[in-house]
């Protein structure tokens, strides 16, 4: 490997860790340079094929002031490139604001750490230049990722129409130039290519107006730093914890997006959460964690305090049980994933193929291999039409459902954020691929867009999924599945099998960056080959069907060949809601299950039991750490 492929490969080696490893800061860095002058053609696109909405009537004069200096930046931006007899234009500007009003608080062991509340705007300029063919964005250089986004920064609170004008004009200026400069390098270097890319840059989309009234923060009564403190508390009833935290995230934002081609938008989202982490060591140096974790679209949908101690409670008593646990033994047969976990499982190995995006063009081909080893390639491009899972079982995604079984669904969403009404998308129908997720970036198999474009505050949006069910026409009771699982395990010969029935997310579960980092490059090795890490597996007795939890297991070989052919499905259908990871460039990804609520996109799995009846499983592995030379301080 060569010095400029090798600091590539070290590069997106560290943009990973990025992505995994969640930030609550929010930083954004915003470059001043002066303005450029001149006017534009008129864009085709830019004629609105939906009624407009009035104008809100309250104070928040944040969409005049964007569509203000809009449209003075598309009628005076040019700029005259040397030995071109033809200035440029952007074709495509796109101004998005996001003003977050956050409370965040941390306890430990029944004490306070932290309790923070802020209020925040920020921006993001995107202005594009070329065409829809081929423009200035999705381009990988030696020096990273380009034109995925053009300009970003703060910008004032309080709504003030000229303050925000100022900061929008000079970072329209800053992205038009640096776009100018992007698509200069991104023609020069497919100029050199034997073949050109055919699939587009970028899809036209109908634009779309909505503007909703503004929700002021509803932060309910509930003393939410006291119920911290006591929930936390329950945990001091485990001295054998190393250590443990309680983080409650309440956030409220308010979202603004303006395009050239007519979409206005203004929503209200909220999300509110309940994360917590322990740690401990079993006595032969074996690291262990567990996690707790409850997601709600509102803080008054919340668990109750009481309903919160307890489900930590038993998450401190499973983490001292799989302390004493023996350690977990290679294994190879049938394994029983019960609803939740099977959840976690879809979660992590549907999202790289169900996405329909077309990857960023890169100058270097250590991207492809470095996406390859993630488990971020597709193993189903090119395959509509085809079967790809199991004939009984169906797929679909769909943001615009609300509720399962009486409660909100996380990853519903009226208009994404490319300014795009959401769409319910077949994808598997009856084991068929029949369409996949897609923003507005095309694809190889589709170009439209099909209002899958979501992020993570303001980073570039990605089709990830949002509210996924996953349903058979063959489904079984849970106890029918069960004995099916007990007699496929006599009829291959096992004396015991293994039950699933939690997956682990390490970025919830461990505190220490280096533990941290060692488990997740673990699995990232490990992701192209279907390794997946999971948290409480049980050993079941085939005789008397006896349970006993072991620890240190890791499946192997769990790619989307392996559910094709799912021995078993249950009919216990269970809303698994997470946060999905979202970095530039990795998005997509065998990891994009991990994620926090201080930097994750909200979505739901809604998925039965699953039986495989051919799973690869190691046992414990590794050199046991030296245990603390002094024993625990007792907790009064």
């Amino acid at each position: 490997m060569n010095r400029a492929e090798n600091k590539f490969t070290k590069y997106f080696e560290l943009k990973m860790l990025a992505m995994i490893v969640p930030s609550a800061a929010l930083a954004f860095l915003l470059l001043q340079t002066k303005p450029a002058v001149a006017a534009p053609p008129e864009h085709p696109a830019a004629k609105p094929e939906v009624a407009q909405q009035p104008a809100a009537t309250d104070s928040d004069k944040t969409l005049a002031a964007m569509q203000d200096e809009l449209d003075r930046s598309r009628q005076r931006l040019e700029l005259k490139i040397p030995g071109t007899d033809k200035p440029a234009h952007p074709y495509y500007i796109q101004y998005r604001v996001l003003d977050l009003d956050v409370h965040t608080i941390v306890a430990e062991f029944g004490a306070l750490i932290s309790s923070t509340s802020g209020r925040n705007r920020i921006m993001s300029v995107d202005v594009r230049v070329g065409d829809y063919n081929l423009d200035s964005s999705n381009f990988i250089t030696d020096e990273g990722f380009t034109g995925f986004l053009g300009s970003t920064g703060t910008v004032g609170i309080d709504r003030d129409y000229d303050s925000l004008r100022q900061d929008l004009w000079l970072a329209s200026d800053q992205a038009f130039k640096a776009a100018v400069e992007n698509l200069s390098k991104k023609q020069a270097f497919v100029s050199r290519l034997a073949k050109a890319p055919s699939i587009p840059d970028f899809s036209a989309a109908s634009p779309t107006v909505s503007v909703e009234p503004l929700h002021e923060p509803d932060w309910t009564t509930r003393n939410w730093e006291q119920e911290a403190k006591s929930v936390s508390a329950a945990l001091r009833a485990f001295p054998q914890l190393y250590s443990s935290r309680v983080t409650y995230h309440l956030i409220y934002t308010t979202s603004y997006l303006l395009n050239s081609e007519g979409t206005k938008i203004r929503a209200n989202h909220s999300l509110a959460a309940v994360e917590a982490s322990m740690e401990t060591e079993s006595d032969d140096g074996m690291p262990l964690h567990n996690f707790y974790a409850v997601y709600r679209s509102r803080p008054d949908q919340l668990p109750a305090a009481d309903a919160i101690r307890k489900s930590l409670q038993q998450a401190g008593e499973d983490l001292i049980t799989l302390r004493v646990s023996p350690p977990a033994a290679d294994y190879d047969g049938p394994v029983l994933f019960e609803a939740p976990a099977a959840g976690s499982l879809l979660a992590q190995m549907l999202g790289p193929s169900i996405s329909g995006a077309r990857g960023p063009l890169a100058t270097q081909s250590g991207f492809e291999q470095l996406m390859d080893r993630l488990g971020g390639r597709s193993e189903w491009t090119g395959k509509i039409g085809s079967r790809v899972l199991p004939a009984n079982v169906s797929l679909v995604d769909d943001p615009t459902a609300k509720q399962f079984g009486g409660q909100d669904l996380l990853g519903t969403y009226a208009v994404d954020e490319e300014g795009v009404k959401a769409e319910r998308v077949q994808v598997i129908e009856n084991g068929t691929l029949r369409d996949l997720l897609m923003s507005r970036r095309p694809g190889p198999d589709l170009f439209r867009t099909n209002g899958h474009g979501r992020a993570a505050y303001l980073a570039d949006p990605r089709p990830l999924m949002s509210n996924l069910f996953f349903t058979s026409t063959a489904a079984e009771s849970p106890a029918d599945l069960k004995k099916k699982f007990l007699d496929t395990c006599k009829q291959n010969g096992n004396k015991w099998c293994l039950i699933v029935r939690a997956m682990d997310n390490p970025v919830l579960g461990v505190r220490e960056q280096d533990d941290l980092s060692e488990l997740v490059m673990g699995a990232a090795s490990g992701a192209a080959t279907g390794d997946r890490l999971p948290l409480l597996v049980y050993r079941v007795n085939v005789d008397d069907g006896k349970e006993s939890l072991v620890r240190g297991a890791r499946l192997a070989g769990l790619t989307l060949r392996a559910i094709r052919n799912i021995a078993g499905v249950g009919s216990d259908a269970t809303a698994f809601n997470f946060t999905q990871s979202q970095q530039a460039g990795f998005a997509g990804t065998a990891l994009a299950a991990y994620g926090s609520a201080d930097s994750g996109v909200p979505a739901t799995v809604i998925a039965p039991s699953l039986l495989f009846d051919d799973v690869e499983v190691h046992g414990a592995r590794g050199e046991p750490e030296r245990l603390p030379q002094v024993p625990a301080p007792p907790m009064n």
